[in-house]
C-alpha cells in the first residue's frame, strides 16, 4: 500500500484533511521520503520507511492525527501541539480548515533540523 492508496481509502472529511496535509509536507521536507510504516504514512530522511522518522499521519473514526517524533523539542507558540509518548507530539485534525501550512510548515522545518544537528 502507497501513501496515495491509504489516503484513498478514508472517509470523504479525513481524505480531504490528508490530501491538504500531504503538500504541505511534500513543500517543507523537500528530502524526505513519504512511505507506509506500521500501517499508516510516514515521512523520514533517509531512503528507509522508519529511518530518522520526522512525522506521521493517522486516521482514525473522526479526525486525523498529525505527529511529529520530536515534536516536545519543537517551540509551539501556538499551543497546538499535545505531548504525547516519549518525545512525540500530535495535533488531531478535524476538518482541513484545521491545517495552518505556514506554522505546519514551521512545525516541519524544525523537526528536520533536528535530525540533522
Amino acid at each position: 500500500m502507497s501513501v496515495d492508496d491509504y489516503l484513498a481509502g478514508l472517509a470523504g472529511p479525513l481524505r480531504e484533511i490528508g490530501e491538504k496535509l500531504t503538500p504541505v509536507i511534500a513543500a517543507a521536507l523537500p528530502g524526505a521520503t513519504g512511505a507506509m510504516w506500521h500501517g499508516h504514512p510516514v515521512w523520514s530522511l533517509g531512503d528507509r520507511p522508519g529511518q530518522r522518522p520526522l512525522c506521521l499521519i493517522k486516521a482514525y473514526g473522526s479526525y486525523v492525527t498529525f505527529g511529529l517524533w520530536r515534536g516536545q523539542e519543537i517551540t509551539d507558540p501556538s499551543g497546538r501541539l499535545i505531548p504525547g509518548a516519549r518525545a512525540m507530539a500530535a495535533v488531531k485534525l478535524r476538518d482541513v480548515a484545521d491545517i495552518d501550512p505556514a506554522l505546519f510548515s514551521d512545525w516541519l522545518r524544525a523537526a528536520a533540523h533536528l535530525e540533522e544537528m
